[in-house]
């Protein structure tokens, strides 16, 4: 027995039982139809003309049923006699190379076989333009270069930013369609102005650049589509402010707070941008966000297989494991926070040997004043917080939530 689990050995880890979170909320049955409906009820295939080289913009996050949205925009670009081709919208992610992004657009299922259109993947830029401050406006070349441009994201709340609009439409017309130079452009003064800058950049992509709509997504607390908007381009900045409203409003939480200790099993880009979604954790990588609930240790026992090795956001995390150290591909992390300018999210907290020794290592260092009676609550990731492990100090509490389910008997925390 080495050093660590000598110190580790004395402490317990509790039991724990599995509850369900109910949130109130709306759901599509339907999203293909839904997809289709939008774009018929606002005319904007009308837009396009006969022959039209369609570029179709998708980004890196995990938006739910995003490769069937693609599939069905496809559909309906044909319909009207253009010829659609997707673009890889996600400014430095996938290591900021074509090919990585294009594997990025593969591990969410937007594949060329699946959409039934190309995938044109490149890092290359056009600079179209400059803010008053002499920043430039860059756009992929690819984009630049086609007759019209359909913009396809979530709008949900940002990771390290306040204000108007957040993670949405509008900065993906800056960010992601700016690759890696725009992204590091729009990130060179910092997310004190990010909200200013994706405001003022996008407006001069949208004037410049053939985009004709985009496709709204907003997510409900169970990760899935509860509205698609299809938005004609000269009304984003007009609508995506009530989106931003709406998806606060129907985002999860985890209905325990504070916690001595949270667990989560996987992070990773295909999450958040920020690995695990501070919105949600508390954790935040930046001090121009805020939110989420108040957690003492924080331990991530593993990135998720989709983000293929990004460990950006595990620097949030207090204790990991030796199994996630292992699965980094520094490079890809690191483009992110060079890019990002925020390092904090790539350090490497404590690793333990096993998951069990990290969730110890938690449990010894949170401070509770009573170590039998810790908060610990597990999770498998930020995005799905609807059936959750919670210790057996919170049962009492759980039976006093009308919005919490108990769904089993008190067990071992098992780990894979």
């Amino acid at each position: 027995m080495n050093v660590i689990e000598k110190l580790l050995k004395p402490f317990t880890i509790p039991r724990m039982i599995k509850v369900r979170q109910h949130f109130q909320t709306m759901a599509i049955a339907d999203v293909a139809a839904a997809v289709h409906q939008s774009i018929e009820d606002t005319n904007v295939l009308s837009r396009i003309h006969s022959g039209d080289q369609v570029g179709i913009a998708v980004g890196s996050r995990g938006v739910a049923d995003i490769a069937l949205i693609v599939r069905e925009t496809v559909k309906a670009v044909r319909s009207a006699g253009g010829e659609p081709f997707i673009i890889p919208a996600m400014g430095s992610h996938g290591g900021a190379t074509a090919e990585g992004q294009r594997a990025v657009l593969s591990h969410l299922g937007v594949t060329e076989a699946y959409i039934g259109a190309p995938i044109r993947a490149t890092m290359e830029t056009v600079e179209i333009g400059r803010l008053a401050n002499g920043m430039p406006v860059f756009m992929d070349k690819h984009a630049h270069e086609a007759d019209k441009l359909i913009v396809i994201n979530r709008v949900k709340p940002h990771t390290a930013f306040r204000g108007k609009v957040e993670s949405g439409l509008l900065k993906m017309i800056t960010i992601g369609l700016g690759k890696q130079t725009g992204a590091e452009t729009a990130h060179a003064y910092g997310f004190q102005h990010m909200a200013q800058h994706v405001w003022e950049m996008s407006q001069i992509t949208l004037a410049q650049a053939p985009i004709i709509f985009g496709i709204a997504t907003v997510e409900n607390a169970y990760d899935r589509p509860g509205h698609i908007e299809a938005i004609p381009a000269e009304r984003i900045a007009d609508v995506e402010p009530g989106l931003l409203l709406k998806a606060k409003q129907w985002m999860p939480s985890i209905l325990f707070d504070p916690l001595d200790v949270l667990v989560v099993d996987g992070v990773g880009k295909d999450i958040s941008g920020s690995g695990m979604d501070p919105n949600i954790t508390g954790r935040f990588p930046t001090p121009f966000a805020a939110g989420g609930i108040q957690v003492s240790r924080l331990v991530a026992l593993g990135l998720t297989e989709a983000s293929d090795g990004n460990h950006n956001g595990l620097g949030l995390a207090d204790i990991t494991t030796r199994q996630c150290f292992d699965q980094i591909d520094w490079s890809k992390g690191w483009a992110n926070a060079l890019t990002s300018t925020v390092v904090n999210t790539v350090k490497i907290p404590m690793f333990m040997e096993t998951s069990e020794l990290a969730v110890k290592a938690a449990i010894r260092t949170c401070n509770a004043p009573d170590l039998s009676k810790v908060r610990l609550v597990r999770i498998p990731n930020t995005l799905h917080v609807q059936e959750i492990w919670i210790s057996e100090s919170l049962l009492s509490e759980a039976r006093q939530k009308a919005d919490i389910e108990i769904l089993g008997e008190p067990e071992n925390m098992i780990f894979p």
